[in-house]
């Protein structure tokens, strides 16, 4: 039995990957704003917070998950600094505090990874993702930052999507009308599933020999038209 310690495993694809996980026959511990139903433990923590709490955690973790994300879309003049500093917030800083507070604890090398969230939009240009493309391509940059300086103990890798069916996209696919063009505009013609990005989660975690990669699941948009 491994454990996991997932920022963010209460709803959405920390939630599906906490399922896997426990399926699997692991331990999750949840640190989010609201309690997650199939994790072990779990505590109250607010990412999107600039006072992030984070609580005294011991023992040894074999991976560390950080899931909390936003989606800020608007056009580039609508946006206020509050904005990119919100989403900046929540994607980079809480994911930088949440590694500098717990990778200490991931002890074996044979099983140390750290996952972490972007967005498709990092690399394929989009209107109206000026913020959250901004937040995100910081993560691929503190990805294989940290893949380099962490190698070899632990290992980081992250999972760029594309729009997932998840309640932080809901306004984004609320109608029969929003969801088939949501799906149109993917080379596969359909949006990702929370269990889409689970299991690549665990593969990634269980992979002993990868680090510093961006993996694109995405419907193919980044690659093909």
């Amino acid at each position: 039995m491994k454990k996991y310690l997932i920022a963010g495993a209460s709803k959405g694809i920390g939630l599906a990957i906490a399922e896997k996980l426990k399926e699997n026959g692991h331990k999750v511990i949840n640190l989010s704003r609201t309690a997650s139903l199939v994790a072990d433990e779990n505590y109250t923590t607010d990412f999107s917070s600039t006072q992030i709490d984070l609580p005294e955690l011991d023992g040894v973790y074999d991976g560390l998950i950080y899931c909390p994300g936003s989606i800020n879309l608007k056009p580039f003049k609508a946006f206020k600094d509050e904005d990119f500093l919100k989403d900046f917030q929540i994607n980079f800083l809480g994911a930088t505090a949440f590694i500098r507070k717990y990778s200490k604890q991931l002890s074996n090398p044979e099983t140390a990874s750290i996952l972490l969230f972007s967005t498709v939009a990092v690399q394929t240009g989009m209107s109206f993702h000026s913020s959250i493309s901004a937040a995100k391509g910081a993560v691929e940059g503190l990805t294989r930052s940290l893949a380099a300086e962490f190698a070899p103990s632990i290992r980081v890798n992250c999972i760029a999507p594309s729009l997932t069916k998840t309640e932080l996209a809901e306004k984004l696919i609320n109608s029969d009308v929003k969801l088939k063009a949501s799906e149109d505009r993917h080379p596969l013609k359909k949006i990702g599933e929370p269990e889409d990005l689970a299991h690549m989660a665990i593969s990634i975690l269980e992979n002993k020999w990868l680090t510093g990669q961006i993996i694109h699941l995405d419907g193919g948009m980044s690659s093909i038209r």
